[in-house]
């Protein structure tokens, strides 16, 4: 499989001399998944991406917003627009947005006037716990006002990324039902956390979480994040959770990321992606070429 066609559909730049990301830039740190993420605090750009994924055919890719300075969203996509000028990358955006803030409107417009963004990112107010959920709380999917940012999309043809943990699948199942003609696409496998490998209740709470929202045709899935702090990503560790994700999403709904460089604080972008491949190697060709490639290209929109 060395030679398959690559779409990687979630990396990131960032320019943090030139740019502000106040997770990046500011301290204290803020709590994260990975926990002490200081090693990636310094400025990712096209070369040091080009240098990472030496080994692999990696020929197009979508930039995810990078929690870009949020008092300036669109400033995010125009500096991406300059950095495809100068190196020919980015191929596809998805650019910033906050469904439930009073500009929405406007961010929304602006975006979907940049010929690279076919989608908006955002990451709903998540309860800490399972126990913890409070279904219609400010800012969550039942918000009103979060729900009306949301009705928007379908105007300007965009597509919704979204990043929330397995216990808010409810929520994100009734989104996806009640706007039926805005294509869903799921973060990071579900937002993976420490619960899902810590008992068998808590993996299968996920599973059942996963099933509940793939019942809904128009969301689909990333494959990417699957890495959890202390635990070593191995294909032993990560097999179950990329064979189940594609079982219960079916093939035509799933697509492989990097989440570069976000996820080089648990693995290298060649033991990610020697890790996908191992274990699809027994699949069919073209059932491959659509995990790791034109799945991507099709809800991306990308040209060509």
């Amino acid at each position: 499989m060395d030679d398959i066609k690559i779409c990687d559909p979630h990396q990131h730049f960032w320019d943090i001399g030139q740019n502000y990301y106040p997770w990046l830039c500011d301290d204290p740190m803020v709590p994260f998944r990975y926990r002490d993420y200081s090693a990636i605090r310094r400025t990712y750009m096209p070369e040091d991406y080009f240098r990472d994924i030496a080994g692999h055919n990696v020929t197009r890719t979508v930039h995810v917003e990078a929690d870009w300075n949020p008092a300036d969203p669109v400033g995010e996509t125009r500096w991406l627009m300059q950095v495809k000028d100068k190196c020919g990358y980015p191929h596809g955006i998805v650019a910033q947005a906050w469904p439930a803030r009073d500009d929405i409107a406007e961010v929304l417009k602006a975006q979907a006037d940049f010929p690279l963004v076919s989608g908006v990112r955002n990451r709903p107010v998540p309860a800490r716990s399972p126990e913890a959920v409070v279904r219609g709380a400010p800012g969550t999917m039942d918000d009103p006002a979060y729900r009306a940012g949301i009705a928007l999309l379908d105007k300007h043809r965009l597509s919704f990324d979204l990043i929330t943990p397995y216990w808010h699948m409810a929520e994100a199942a009734d989104l996806a039902r009640d706007f039926p003609d805005t294509q869903i696409i799921l973060n990071h496998t579900g937002a993976l956390s420490d619960l899902v490998f810590e008992t068998e209740a808590g993996f299968q709470a996920w599973r059942e979480a996963m099933q509940m929202v793939a019942d809904r045709p128009n969301v689909a899935i990333k494959i990417s994040g699957l890495g959890v702090a202390g635990r070593p990503w191995t294909i032993d560790n990560y097999r179950t959770v990329i064979l189940d994700t594609i079982d219960i999403f079916g093939v035509d709904r799933c697509m492989f990321a990097s989440n570069y460089p976000v996820d080089s604080l648990v693995a290298d972008f060649d033991a990610i992606y020697s890790g996908f491949k191992a274990v699809v190697a027994g699949f069919v060709r073209g059932d491959q070429e659509k995990l790791f490639h034109d799945n991507a290209a099709r809800f991306y929109r990308l040209a060509g």
